[in-house]
């Protein structure tokens, strides 16, 4: 299973990541920032639909032959996942500073970066009128947990919030895209059909993804974000996908084959933020970094900023 999958960021619109067993889309264009917004009252639940249905137990199949092949570990990493910091400076590099998308049958690699935000992260999580109890229970502990520790380890403000919040993400089961569809056109006034689409039409091989929206006046900074994390899912792939799409809406946006023990990397290895990632957020954060820096001219810091996070071998 591929789960994540990337489109292309450009200057002037939306960088979106996903969650997906195929090739990535062609990027969006874009015409409109997010503006904060209050959730909509939650309408009457009713019992789901046979599509819904039949995509629970599809994932539900999914986690168990997954769980069966040893994968979506949860521990971190550990001896049999040893790295140095030159493998840490490589991966951050790929991860940071690239983002990979198929068109045609054929990846495309465009020299890119470093992109993060500058202002306080507000992260709101929203369901969609058709989540469950269970689900809204367990995702909102997991939720408040992982917001606390992406502000530890990246030493950024980002906090979990009720309202008004500048990254939403939504869980939303296949009965609510009407609902994420119209909190889509609340939160960025002028959205276009291209851009509602990537959520509206969101193949079933896609379990979930975030799209980000640069500052206006600071192309390189992130401004605004949104995400959707599919509902069917069971409770440690939705925990997957909120680890991924949170960090890659902080600035790390690629997957790499290389990245190991990490979650950005096509092999569902990993379903949880990994020592390994958590020193990419380190350097992704770094106040010797700049927004809009080239690979080249960051290089040389990101080098010494990993020889003091990870032991030297090979540089």
């Amino acid at each position: 299973m591929k789960r994540f999958g990337l489109i292309l960021a450009t200057l002037s619109g939306l960088s979106a990541v996903g969650c997906d067993l195929l090739p990535g889309e062609t990027p969006p264009e874009t015409t409109a920032a997010p503006a904060p917004a209050a959730p909509a009252a939650p309408a009457a639940r009713t019992s789901p639909s046979a599509e819904s249905q039949v995509l629970s137990a599809r994932y539900a199949e999914m986690q168990r032959d997954l769980l069966a092949r040893g994968l979506l570990r949860v521990d971190g990493g550990g001896p049999d996942t040893p790295f140095t910091a030159r493998d840490l400076a490589t991966n951050f590099e790929a991860i940071a500073f690239y983002d990979e998308y198929a068109r045609g049958g054929s990846a495309r690699r465009a020299d890119g970066w470093l992109s993060r935000w500058a202002l306080p992260v507000k992260v709101e999580l929203r369901f969609g009128p058709m989540v469950p109890d269970d689900v809204r229970t367990t995702d909102r502990a997991q939720f408040n947990a992982y917001v606390r520790r992406l502000a530890r380890v990246t030493g950024h403000p980002v906090t979990s919030v009720q309202r008004d919040g500048n990254f939403i993400v939504f869980v939303g089961t296949e009965d609510d895209k009407a609902y994420v569809q119209k909190q889509l056109k609340m939160l960025m006034p002028g959205i276009s059909e291209t851009e509602l689409a990537l959520f509206r039409d969101l193949p079933d091989s896609r379990h979930c993804q975030v799209v980000t929206h640069p500052a206006s006046d600071t192309p390189y900074v992130t401004a605004t974000a949104v995400s959707l994390v599919r509902a069917e899912q069971p409770d440690l792939m939705r925990r997957a996908c909120l680890h991924e799409e949170l960090a890659q809406g902080l600035g790390l946006r690629n997957d790499s084959p290389g990245a190991r023990p990490s979650i950005f990397n096509d092999d569902d290895e990993f379903a949880q933020l990994t020592t390994h990632d958590e020193q990419l957020l380190k350097i992704l954060y770094d106040p010797r970094l700049k927004p809009g820096m080239t690979v080249d001219e960051a290089r040389p810091m990101v080098e010494q900023i990993a020889l003091e996070l990870a032991p030297p071998a090979a540089f």
